[in-house]
């Protein structure tokens, strides 16, 4: 009544430039109820609402996204698609970017651009999800990445390699975690270049499945090596349409016919808690998982230990003792 509707506050100074996405993470349900068909709203149209928001009196000159379910694909992959919509049995990304796709960012750099010189606006941010691996592919993509790093980001830059696990991986449809790395040493480097502290800020899911205790402690000892301090866990949650959601309520991947590990309850709570495993209020749940992950030489002082055998404390780790020595 007073204060209005906070969920409005997140995209009121938003705009959506485009609707469906080609995708197909296996646990999104944007492919279902959007498609796999790239329908981009005209640069004219987009420009015109940008215009618009600078007459609005709480309007303070930021624009805080614009993109779509990702934000990147403007355009559609490939010219079959672009005339006959999208491939049947194939995808475009997975397991590698298919040999006809023509990824491109020029588009979308001509929209970014021109809302960057509307007269009151100050920045042009990015916060919807982007596919880094199409950036990779894009024989261009460095240029894109560039002006991204200098005008786009806020800060941080939030990206999804969901897992590292290969077999994880491929029941969620999403690229190996080398091209995660590959782009991250090249936003590193870019952002070293233009004298900018920005950070990668990675999302990664537990209870997944195919998502056993094995390769969850894979990605706990990927998240220390990489000291890594997720403040926010992703946890699969069923949706309604989706490969994963099958797979969830019938221990199947229906596109191969085998058989998938579904964690339970139990199991789901102790892969979340691998993944802040520094938490003291974690510990009794990451000492489970490791015992019955067969792991205990993950508990103890060692650098590489995730918890320590003391009661109520986690391991060391080597950036906790650069903190200290600071």
């Amino acid at each position: 009544e007073k204060e209005g509707v906070p969920a409005f506050d997140e995209v009121a100074f938003s705009l959506v430039s485009q609707r469906g996405c080609f995708g197909e993470c296996a646990f999104c349900a944007l492919s279902s109820h959007q498609g796999r068909v790239i329908q981009p709203r005209s640069i004219a149209s987009i420009v015109e609402e940008g215009k618009l928001l600078t007459r609005l009196p709480q309007f303070k000159g930021y624009i805080h996204d614009v993109g779509g379910p990702t934000a990147n694909f403007r355009v559609s992959p490939c010219l079959l698609q672009k005339k006959g919509g999208a491939c049947r049995g194939k995808s475009c990304l997975y397991p590698k970017v298919c040999s006809k796709m023509q990824p491109s960012h020029a588009e979308y750099l001509k929209l970014l651009r021109q809302l960057r010189k509307i007269p009151g606006i100050k920045k042009v941010f990015i916060r919807s999800g982007i596919r880094y691996d199409y950036i990779l592919a894009d024989p261009e993509g460095k240029t894109f990445l560039k002006e991204l790093c200098a005008h786009h980001v806020s800060g941080q830059l939030k990206v999804a390699p969901e897992h590292v696990s290969p077999s994880v991986l491929a029941c969620m449809n999403k690229p190996g975690v080398d091209q995660y790395k590959k782009f991250a040493d090249m936003y590193r480097k870019e952002n070293e270049i233009l004298g900018k502290k920005q950070y990668l800020v990675p999302y990664f899911m537990c209870g997944h499945p195919g998502n056993g205790l094995k390769e969850a402690v894979e990605l706990a000892e990927y998240i220390r090596d990489n000291h890594i301090r997720p403040e926010q866990v992703q946890e699969f949650t069923p949706t309604p349409g989706t490969r994963a959601t099958c797979m969830y309520y019938t221990g199947v991947d229906p596109l191969t016919g085998n058989a998938v590990h579904v964690p339970d309850h139990q199991e789901r709570s102790m892969q979340r808690a691998l993944l802040q495993y520094w938490m003291p209020e974690n510990r009794v749940l990451v000492l489970k998982a490791l015992r019955l992950a067969g792991r205990m030489d993950l508990i103890g002082s060692g650098v590489k230990c995730l918890i320590s055998k003391n009661s109520g404390k986690s391991a060391e780790t080597p950036m906790d003792r650069r903190r200290a020595n600071r």
